[in-house]
């Protein structure tokens, strides 16, 4: 790059909370500090993103804090734009709805884009719903695979399931995945009718909140009418991992 041109600004990648509590428990001071030096923010939903922002900088105004929106309905020929004050030289930060931008996040598009421009991407320290899940699980942490959301069509979905456990005895792998927060008991009783009755199978539910569940039984122990967490309208992890 020539010397008299300005360099490129920062992108800043910066986990949210997954839910209410301490910032203190899950965001170190220095990446608070950090995060309330930016101005320019790339956002999923303003709202939240400026309740966030508050909480780490209370003496901010949020009203001047400049939020750009990308969210899974941004066309891929908007994502130039976004990067448009960051070759201008400005630094921007990225939040992710809940967690880690771009871990099944929209976030992820942006950031190829920014590798593609050489722009410096810096990602910050925090909650991933998907890690805590695993390293509470006590499944296997060596080998393991997200897969983001199983179809909803449940005929499709037990083959899913099937095939995930099916790959995870043949890989010996963890097989991760999530649901809609409302479908969560639907995808739990799916899980206990296909899989084997030795199958591990953890269910991580409201991470980092009071009411936190981690439980990892069998899935004989996952019997109906046994006592099963409220999972109802919760974020919630399912991990897999098949017996040999």
């Amino acid at each position: 790059m020539p010397a008299d041109v300005m360099p490129y600004g920062t992108l800043y990648l910066i986990p949210t909370p997954l839910g209410e509590g301490d910032l203190s428990w899950i965001l170190p001071a220095g990446v608070q500090q950090r995060i309330s030096l930016l101005g320019r923010f790339i956002v999923e939903h303003p709202k939240t993103a400026r309740h966030f922002l508050k909480q780490v900088n209370p003496l901010c105004v949020v009203q001047t804090l400049k939020l750009e929106v990308l969210d899974e309905h941004t066309p891929a020929a908007e994502l130039e734009a976004l990067l448009a004050p960051l070759l201008a030289g400005e630094d921007i930060g990225l939040l992710s709805e809940a967690g880690c931008p771009a871990i099944a996040d929209p976030g992820g598009m942006l950031v190829r884009l920014a590798h593609r421009r050489q722009i410096r991407v810096v990602p910050f320290v925090g909650p991933s719903a998907i890690l805590l899940a695993l390293m509470a699980s006590g499944l296997n942490g060596q080998r393991f695979r997200f897969h983001g959301y199983l179809p909803v069509a449940p005929e499709v979905r037990n083959k899913k399931i099937i095939q995930l456990e099916k790959a995870s005895i043949a890989a010996d792998e963890t097989q991760i995945f999530i649901e809609t927060p409302y479908r969560n008991r639907k995808l739990l009783e799916a899980l206990v009718q296909q899989c084997h009755v030795e199958t591990d199978l953890c269910v991580a539910c409201n991470l980092t909140q009071a009411d936190e569940v981690v439980l990892t039984q069998m899935i004989s122990e996952w019997r109906p009418g046994s006592n099963w967490p409220d999972l109802h309208k919760k974020p919630t992890v399912f991990l897999l991992h098949g017996r040999r």
